[in-house]
């Protein structure tokens, strides 16, 4: 299914004239034909009901809408670009999608019940398709990554029709759709991925094992979600222009014992650094105390002050010394 644009048929103002014209001739004849000639009131009837035959041919297009017409099922083009137009009359309509609400933008959820009516109602109504930059904003999915670790996540997605004659045709509901696809291509895309940087974890297929991550590798991953999704959706006429995690955590019944995990190798890491530092600072003072003869140490005095450097360096709370009096031997 092809796209055709009907590039004919901005002419409503005229045929809007033409209506009106033949609406109040009518009621004019109408009126002459009670009063004189009874003939007059068939050509009144055969004006009204020509004007009222015309009205639904008239077409109304803000900027980025279409509306995609068939006639008596034939698809018969697309009508793009703001303005007024006139359409065949006989001429219907078609978008698969108009009464589907989803989480994004464009389909606000009215409050007041009121509201929701009237919204319906209209849906029902136009059929007029937007082309507009629209986000559609799934619900969080609970996956397991390439370790089996639950987690969750959830996708922002910008996206647009580009052919409105694949979104009403070559799909049942265009939004739908899209959506399913989402999520489909999410899944497939977070199995690769483990949560945090793992050993011996491929991501990019190549046989070598990488450093890529959904909490480290998140624009890497956003693109391939994107890719993956228009392949799904090319069909649809919809093209993404964007896609972006909005949320990432591990799932609630392993989240506990993962902070655990995350805070124990923070804390090795931190002591590490420490020790790193003290032992630093250990032969520093035994050069400093060396080179200035400060004091004689034999290798047994040394392995005490190591032992109480390090002690005091590395221990969680502040050192309470106690002062000897007497000499140090």
């Amino acid at each position: 299914m092809e796209e055709k644009i009907i590039s004919k048929g901005k002419n409503g103002m005229v045929m809007l004239l033409l209506i009106i014209a033949l609406l109040g001739g009518g009621i004019a004849l109408l009126v002459l034909g009670a009063m004189y000639a009874p003939a007059l009131i068939v050509l009144g009837c055969i004006s009204m009901v020509l004007s009222f035959f015309l009205m639904p041919g008239l077409k109304i297009l803000k900027p980025q809408e279409a509306l995609v017409l068939t006639l008596f099922g034939k698809y018969v083009g697309t009508l793009k670009g703001d303005g007024f137009y006139f359409v065949n009359p006989f001429c219907t309509a078609v978008n698969p999608a108009a009464s589907t609400k989803l989480n994004q933008s464009g389909d606000v959820k009215e409050t007041s019940s009121a509201a929701v009516a009237a919204a319906a109602a209209y849906s029902l109504q136009s059929k007029k398709m937007s082309l507009k930059i629209m986000t559609l904003n799934n619900n969080k999915q609970k996956i397991n990554d390439c370790l089996g670790n639950p987690v969750e996540i959830g996708i922002a997605v910008t996206w647009k029709v580009v052919d409105t004659a694949k979104a009403a045709f070559n799909v049942d509901n265009y939004k739908e759709f899209l959506s399913l696809q989402c999520d489909a291509a999410l899944r497939n895309i977070v199995r690769i991925y483990p949560y945090d940087v793992a050993p011996n974890v491929d991501t990019t297929g190549d046989g070598v094992a990488d450093e890529g991550s959904l909490r480290g590798s998140s624009e890497t991953v956003a693109a391939r979600i994107k890719d993956e999704i228009q392949n799904k959706v090319a069909e649809a006429g919809i093209e993404i222009v964007e896609a972006r995690i909005t949320y990432l955590a591990y799932a609630p019944e392993i989240a506990a014992v993962m902070l655990q995990r995350q805070q124990a190798s923070a804390i090795i890491d931190a002591r590490k650094m420490i020790v790193d530092g003290a032992v630093g600072m250990v032969e520093m003072a035994l050069e400093r105390l060396n080179e200035n003869k400060t004091v004689e140490l034999d290798e047994e005095r040394k392995a005490a002050m190591v032992s109480n450097l390090l002690v005091v360096l590395c221990g969680n709370h502040d050192a309470q010394p106690v002062v000897n009096s007497g000499s140090l031997y």
